[in-house]
């Protein structure tokens, strides 16, 4: 398996909708990616393995110091192989060359031991509300 980092990677709207359908088992949406995302991010990385995106995380940013990861799918058929936290490593690269001095993330429940222990993220109390 050789896979691919690219930070701020070329993509095409209708590979990313694909991976997120897999990745998310959802169904396939039709969403402007490239259009929300040079709008609302510092950046991303794309993984990709012989030409096919199969992973990717968006990083948003308040323009300062935090950065937040969004959207971190890999391919259902490379799970647990390294390529979801070699994203995140990539990630928090780039976050820190922009001079971001934190990087949060919220995720579920049964994804704890991934970003705790494959991520290097810590706890930290924090706040939500459903809208």
């Amino acid at each position: 398996m050789a896979i691919k980092y690219d930070w701020r990677g070329d993509f095409d709207n209708a590979s990313l909708n694909a991976l997120h359908a897999d990745g998310f088992g959802s169904p396939i949406t039709q969403t402007d990616w490239r259009a929300r995302l040079e709008r609302h991010s510092l950046g991303w990385v794309c993984a990709w393995e012989d030409g096919s995106l199969v992973g990717f995380v968006n990083i948003v940013w308040d323009g300062g110091a935090q950065a937040f990861i969004l959207k971190k799918v890999v391919a259902r058929h490379l799970r647990s192989r390294g390529v979801g936290a070699a994203l995140v490593a990539a990630a928090a690269k780039e976050a820190r060359a922009a001079k971001c001095e934190w990087l949060h993330v919220d995720f579920e429940e049964h994804l704890r031991s991934f970003y705790f222990h494959a991520c290097g993220f810590r706890e930290t109390p924090a706040g939500l509300i459903a809208l």
